[in-house]
């Protein structure tokens, strides 16, 4: 237990963050999903535009440091083969 008021401060605030983190890498797990689903669809229109959301989700949360930098760059580069194959399959 905290016996410092900083340190009382400092669980609040990791409570609060733990809770904020927790809530926006759960949005970006999901988007990751639409895009998935849309690419086992076959649905191309619609995988680039869910793709364009996750990158952009994925960007954020490296920039704010919740997920790690290589982390995102590693899901998002999945994300964009897995869309890529299904655009030279249906050429």
């Amino acid at each position: 237990m905290p016996h410092t008021a900083s340190a009382k401060k400092r669980v609040r605030q990791n409570v609060t963050r733990n809770l904020r983190n927790r809530a926006v890498k759960a949005e970006a797990k999901t988007l990751v999903k639409r895009v998935l689903a849309a690419v086992k669809a076959g649905d191309r229109d619609l995988a680039d535009r869910e793709l364009k959301l996750a990158h952009s989700k994925l960007d954020k949360i490296a920039k704010r440091r919740v997920l790690h930098p290589n982390a995102a760059a590693r899901k998002k580069a999945q994300l964009a083969k897995a869309v890529a194959a299904l655009r030279t399959a249906k050429s």
